[in-house]
């Protein structure tokens, strides 16, 4: 069986790819801002407090720079290294039971928060308890509640977790994730302690960890500003951190070519605005781990579809259709259009660059007109035709990736027509929030994950949080394997068993596909030549930089 090189892509993403884009610089140039290190990101955070925010918000930026959690994913490759815990557990060292039930954590002595308290496992015991205590509905608590069934103080510096059951992707899961961020319980209890389904005001917009960083202030619409933590237990960050908030892509551009930023964030879109900029950077290495997807419903309620729409609730029932769907897809077209060539494509629905990958599993790659017409014939859709829409935020690859769509379907058979609805973002959110949902198709990304069954259940799993939605154990050939494969991998702590479960899944998948996968994005980021130590590691919040690394 041949399975991707998950370690080699990461590490190539991680190390040397920036060096594909960096040219030495002709002549010295000043650097602006010394001592501090600018960055430009796209949105504001809403809340800095572990337990409440949500995967994927701008707070983890700011979290993962602040606050440190027992283990920690490193910038050159996948591999789990030790944080505020010294070692990483492993059924082999003895800190994972035979049964994978209970992970034990030394822990590092001689850590301070940075209020000046003593680091101990009654620290990392109240910050689990207390994210599940508080389960606040926008944050990342179920990601402790599926897991955890039990905490334990050994010791001042042994702390253990007991699991519901054996589950393989616990350290990438849960411990690593930021909402398991170790912060002081003496801070939170002398600012409006704990209180079960209620917010911490004061946690919320202030922040007392044990990172690199420590947090100096947050003015409101204008930036946020992190300081060195001169007393880190590891190596000290180099510069101070001045992160400016919600520049538009145009200003973020303008700032990094007259040297006001030293990295911003980006995308494809950006590198035609930024190719050949003097003193620019364009870091190119490697792929997001959020696929850009279309979702098919098969659970549309009755009579709520658009008044244009002509399918029935039914239609994406039949795999026919699903897999036509994917075959008359112009991947190439959106890789070479919107995505200006950064990315690749994956298959169902397993990342590239995340463990258990398999690059001999069949993927839709190229558009394949004769196949998608052989199964809307089979299907009976040829002749008579049809109207569906997809709904879409306005103005990002989303609906890029729909017009593609649009384009691919319309040219195949001039009786089918796909009506994109792009909608405000805050529209869109409102109707993608909806259970059942009231569209039969819908654009988006994935939420980035470091395990292979993060996605697996999300998005595969016919009792998964989409598949419950999308009613895929309906619609699936054989549900039931399905959710065999994927319940087993998760508690496969051989890897080669658990990659072969992997591989087995994809194939399947390919067959019965519940989505179309337009790409995986590709990494782009901008920064300044004068920046020292760039890495970027997908595996941590976006922008998936840690700022403690650089220097100028």
């Amino acid at each position: 069986m041949g399975k991707y090189d998950w370690r080699m892509n990461l590490a190539a993403l991680a190390t040397g790819a920036a060096l594909i884009c960096a040219a030495p610089l002709a002549m010295a140039q000043e650097v602006n801002n010394p001592g501090v290190l600018v960055h430009a990101a796209d949105d504001e955070a809403t809340t800095l407090d572990p337990a409440q925010v949500e995967p994927g918000e701008g707070g983890e930026t700011i979290i993962l720079q602040v606050y440190d959690r027992l283990l920690d994913i490193g910038p050159a490759s996948p591999d789990l290294i030790p944080s505020l815990a010294t070692e990483v557990p492993t059924v082999e060292n003895g800190l994972i039971s035979a049964d994978g039930l209970t992970y034990t954590f030394p822990l590092r002595e001689g850590v301070t928060f940075h209020d000046g308290t003593d680091f101990t496992a009654a620290d990392v015991k109240f910050s689990w308890d207390r994210a599940m205590t508080m389960d606040l509905p926008e944050g990342n608590a179920g990601a402790l509640i599926d897991y955890v069934a039990s905490t334990e103080v050994v010791d001042d510096y042994t702390f253990r977790a007991t699991l519901n059951e054996a589950s393989a992707d616990f350290l990438y899961s849960v411990v690593v994730a930021m909402v398991s961020s170790i912060v002081s319980q003496d801070a939170v209890e002398a600012n409006g302690g704990v209180a079960e389904g209620q917010p911490n005001q004061f946690m919320a917009g202030n922040m007392v960890g044990t990172g690199p960083y420590k947090f100096n202030v947050w003015n409101r619409n204008e930036n946020i500003l992190l300081d060195i933590n001169e007393d880190y237990w590891g190596e000290n960050a180099k510069l101070n951190v001045r992160i400016e908030i919600g520049g538009d892509p145009d200003v973020r551009v303008l700032g990094l070519r007259a040297g006001e930023f030293d990295t911003i964030e980006t995308d494809p879109s950006f590198v035609a605005d930024l190719e050949g900029a003097d003193g620019v950077t364009i870091y190119t290495g490697g792929l997001l781990l959020e696929p850009l997807h279309i979702g098919f419903n098969l659970n549309i309620p009755e009579g709520s579809l658009p008044p244009d729409d002509t399918i029935p609730e039914d239609f994406f029932q039949d795999p026919r259709i699903r897999q036509a769907f994917n075959h008359a897809f112009d991947y190439e077209a959106f890789l070479n259009g919107p995505l200006a060539g950064y990315g690749d494509f994956n298959s169902h629905y397993i990342p590239i660059g995340v463990f258990g990958f398999d690059e001999n599993a069949p993927r839709y790659t190229k558009q394949d007109y004769a196949k998608a017409e052989e199964l809307f014939r089979e299907a009976g859709y040829w002749d008579e035709g049809f109207t569906v829409s997809v709904i879409t935020e306005e103005g990002n690859l989303f609906a890029l990736m729909c017009l593609v769509l649009k384009d691919s379907i319309e040219r195949l058979n001039p009786n089918f027509r796909i009506n994109v609805l792009a909608v405000a973002e805050s529209v869109f959110d409102d109707a993608h929030a909806q259970n059942p949902l009231e569209y039969a198709m819908w654009a988006k990304n994935a939420d980035p994950a470091a395990d292979p069954n993060f996605y697996l259940q999300a998005y595969a799993h016919p009792d998964g949080e989409w598949g419950e939605v999308h009613g895929f154990a309906s619609g699936y050939k054989d549900a039931g394997k399905v959710a065999q494969l994927i319940d087993d991998a998760a508690v496969e702590l051989d890897l080669e068993k658990r990659a072969a479960l992997y591989s087995e899944l994809q194939s399947v998948l390919y067959e019965d596909p519940m989505w179309l996968i337009g790409a995986q994005e590709g990494v782009v980021m901008a920064h300044r030549d004068w920046l020292k130590g760039f890495a970027m590691q997908p595996l941590w919040p976006r922008p998936s930089l840690k700022f403690a690394l650089f220097d100028k």
